[in-house]
């Protein structure tokens, strides 16, 4: 992975009056990364994407999304070249209900210099039976990939995606995480929100999680909030009822207990702390 910096954030502060959305965040995403933002509603995590999307300004603080402050005076040749590398798909949009799924991602690729291929595009978010179908016929989750394939039809250096899918069923997540890989290979970054914790374990490289308009820690999903040091609980049955016993080495506590109970063990279970539970715990800290 690069070590240049797609985007650089340094104390970053949004104010409301007297009230702070955003209270001096640190953050840096990396060129070729998947890194998800996590955080509870009203932590500040949206308001922090709409200042890197240049839909919001800063207070104040120091900001570079590939090499632009969103938020200063550019010429309107610079910002159009600027937005050209930058891919969004937002939790909701409004666009023409009676063209079909081919004519709005034909229109869009319109707007970019270097456009993916439409056809490709549809094909790859799972839309070519509904290639000619009208926007307003479309699913919920349907609508969703319709969202993603206009946020990629530009072949952006930099694609926001915020909660992308929300309503897809378990295989079309699935499909799609086969692409958001793809792109990342490509070499796009993607700067992601979820609510869905296995989804920021699937696909993220970084995670950040965002309370009170803070980061509270930048780690990959397997080390976020020592998870990779945390306890490991072993249960099993003896004489029918459960025990649970927490170990750092649960290798050797398997073992032993094979070695006690003479072969299986009853009902074993092995269970790490997921990503989940250790993000529950750290805003729970907070709140």
């Amino acid at each position: 992975m690069s070590a240049e910096l797609v985007i650089d954030i340094r104390d970053l502060k949004k104010n409301y009056g007297e009230k702070s959305a955003v209270a001096g965040v640190n953050l840096s995403v990396r060129k070729g990364e998947i890194f998800a933002l996590l955080g509870p509603n009203g932590a500040g995590k949206t308001t922090t994407i709409e200042i890197l999307e240049g839909y919001r300004k800063k207070t104040s603080g120091e900001i570079s999304v590939l090499g632009i402050d969103p938020s200063a005076h550019i010429s309107k040749e610079s910002e159009r070249k600027w937005r050209e590398k930058i891919g969004i798909v937002l939790q909701t949009a409004g666009d023409a209900a009676d063209l079909s799924v081919e004519e709005t991602v034909n229109h869009y690729a319109k707007y970019y210099s270097r456009a993916r291929s439409p056809e490709q595009t549809i094909d790859e978010v799972g839309l070519s039976d509904k290639r000619q179908a009208k926007i307003r016929t479309l699913s919920g989750g349907q609508r969703r990939r319709l969202d993603v394939a206009l946020g990629i039809i530009g072949n952006p250096e930099l694609l926001f995606l915020d909660e992308p899918t929300t309503g897809f069923d378990p295989e079309a997540r699935r499909a799609f995480w086969e692409l958001i890989r793809k792109l990342r290979d490509e070499g796009t970054t993607i700067l992601l929100t979820t609510h869905y914790l296995d989804e920021a374990e699937e696909l993220a490289d970084r995670v950040a999680v965002i309370t009170q308009g803070r980061i509270m820690e930048v780690a990959s999903p397997k080390t976020l909030g020592g998870r990779d040091h945390a306890m490991t609980e072993v249960s099993f049955l003896r004489h029918g009822v459960r025990e649970v016993i927490a170990t750092a080495t649960p290798t050797s506590e398997v073992a032993r207990l094979e070695r006690e109970f003479g072969g299986e063990i009853p009902e074993l279970s092995v269970k790490r702390p997921t990503l989940e539970e250790i993000y529950l715990r750290m805003i729970g800290s907070v709140q």
